[in-house]
């Protein structure tokens, strides 16, 4: 008899908490909606330095890939661009040399390397 009564008391306060399942179900959709609405916040930068390939001038990436040699203060910072058609259209002038360029987009990081979804490269 305590049995039945324990499930049916369980039973019966979960049927008129419907509200909780669904306050848990939100929080969930909020935080997948979260970095969505980070990234729609990202603000595009601008970014002035030498761009070289990763690859054949830097030694340090396995494909050729745009690299934005920066220097912010004393240091020099590198950006990693992501592979993109941006990326991808403005490559030639750079692989196996440098060229001046400022590079429009977003900045973010990955593997500890800063990385920049370019928008827009123009060469000096």
């Amino acid at each position: 008899m305590k049995l039945t009564a324990l499930f049916f008391c369980s039973a019966l306060a979960f049927s008129f908490a419907p509200g909780v399942a669904s306050a848990a179900k939100k929080d969930k959709g909020d935080k997948a909606a979260a970095p969505a609405a980070a990234a729609a916040e990202a603000k595009e930068v601008s970014l002035s330095g030498t761009m070289v390939c990763g690859k054949c001038n830097l030694k340090e990436t396995a494909e050729c890939q745009d690299v934005l040699k920066v220097t912010e203060g004393k240091a020099e910072v590198k950006y990693y661009l992501v592979d993109n058609a941006v990326a991808k259209e403005n490559h030639g002038p750079v692989c196996g040399g440098s060229k001046k360029a400022t590079v429009k987009g977003v900045v973010g990081e990955k593997d500890k390397k800063k990385i920049l979804t370019a928008s827009a490269i123009t060469y000096e």
